[in-house]
């Protein structure tokens, strides 16, 4: 386009045949061609947010659950404790509470916290410097920038975890979820699964008896503490009410992974993201319209032989990791769908999927995780039919 215009302005402005047209040309040229007000500013910059912006919102977002990953460990397992009517547990970590003076009390917040915070801390410290080494080798390698791509998969993969996970297991997820979740496919912003649900699957197919059971949840060597989940896979929503209000599932003071137990917690993450952007408001409404559709069919048609159709919608909600799954999981902004109403599409599929999964399947009562990487899986597939029926929409209106 310059080389054409510079032809014109040369033949205009010469001896030639075309210099009567001079005037015509600077015509154009000043009100055309050549605009009155230039930018001085980035003109293209639309906003002032960054990759950095956004994960660090996304971990901000994280405060409440790294709260009650911290109090919510060490009280369930000084509940457990004083049920067996024991003042301290066994392992390193209570030889620190000793030394602490601290001793077994589920009233007592510090006590709570302090033996929380032993078991949360190392798995997040582990869990970063594992995926900051396989981040900062593949930089080195690809021979670009170190980018904060690993922050918020280091965050979420601490908070789906048990408490008593062997940490080299930790290790071994991680690796996992970075390389063949990320890495492999180009990095940050080219991954086509969440990497941090990506480790958990690892940890479910290769290590299930560290990650699955009423053992592992509860910080108590060989203490059974059931999630309402599996208590509802066995005996019905009454199973669940006879051991659990559903205040306490909203608040979160119940057996699970280390930061996914509250409900409340999600929810204040929930209205941060979406405040600030980061998060789809899309996927998050249509997760639970599929949900709770889903979940209305099974409780209405009822079964004599599956206990998890007597399971109300309310009580999905705050069981398990739909809400911890519907705020930060499924609303990761790279395996998501893109296109705005494909994300009504997706976070429906992800809705309705989670409780087929948890009413279905009896052997398997938590559906949140395959349910998201499913939707991860056929997001390119929903955007590509959006795109294509606005494309043919487009058409037709042009005609």
């Amino acid at each position: 386009m310059g080389t054409l215009l510079n032809k014109i302005h040369d033949a205009v402005t010469g001896d030639g045949k075309y210099k009567k047209y001079y005037p015509l040309y600077e015509m154009v040229d000043t009100f055309i061609l050549s605009p009155r007000e230039t930018a001085t500013g980035a003109t293209h910059v639309r906003d002032a947010i960054d990759l950095k912006r956004v994960m660090i919102t996304v971990v901000f977002a994280l405060i409440p659950c790294f709260y009650m990953a911290m109090w919510n460990t060490g009280y369930q397992a000084n509940t457990a404790l004083a049920a067996l009517g024991l003042d301290a547990g066994t392992g390193w970590r209570w030889s620190i509470m000793k030394i602490l003076g601290i001793a077994a009390n589920p009233e007592s917040f510090g006590a709570n916290v302090v033996l929380g915070s032993l078991y949360f801390f190392p798995i997040y410290i582990v869990c970063n410097i594992v995926g900051g080494f396989w981040e900062t080798l593949f930089a080195v390698v690809r021979k670009h920038e170190i980018n904060e791509g690993f922050l918020v998969t280091g965050s979420l993969i601490p908070l789906i975890v048990p408490p008593h996970l062997p940490l080299w297991q930790l290790a071994l997820a991680t690796s996992f979820g970075v390389v063949i979740g990320k890495e492999i496919f180009g990095g940050t912003g080219k991954n086509i699964l969440n990497p941090a649900l990506l480790a958990r699957a690892f940890l479910f197919f290769a290590y299930p008896g560290q990650i699955s059971g009423n053992g592992v949840w509860v910080a108590v060597d060989g203490f059974s503490g059931a999630t309402p989940l599996a208590l509802a896979s066995g005996g019905g929503i009454s199973a669940v009410m006879a051991k659990y209000s559903w205040w306490d599932c909203f608040i979160g003071t119940i057996p699970g992974s280390l930061g996914e137990t509250s409900t409340l917690a999600c929810l204040i993450g929930a209205v941060i993201l979406t405040i600030t952007g980061i998060a789809s408001w899309r996927i998050m409404v249509s997760i639970l319209v599929g949900a709770f559709t889903v979940a209305i069919v099974f409780n209405t048609v009822g079964s004599a032989t599956n206990p998890m159709m007597t399971v109300s919608p309310l009580w999905h909600l705050v069981m398990g990791g739909l809400a911890f799954g519907m705020v930060y999981m499924a609303t990761d902004p790279v395996s998501s769908a893109m296109t705005p109403k494909g994300q009504f599409y997706y976070g429906g599929l992800i809705g309705a999927m989670i409780i087929l999964i948890r009413t279905v399947n009896p052997a398997y009562p938590e559906g949140v995780m395959l349910a998201i990487l499913f939707g991860n899986v056929f997001a390119p597939l929903i955007d590509n039919f959006v795109m294509r029926a606005n494309i043919k929409r487009r058409k037709v209106r042009s005609v």
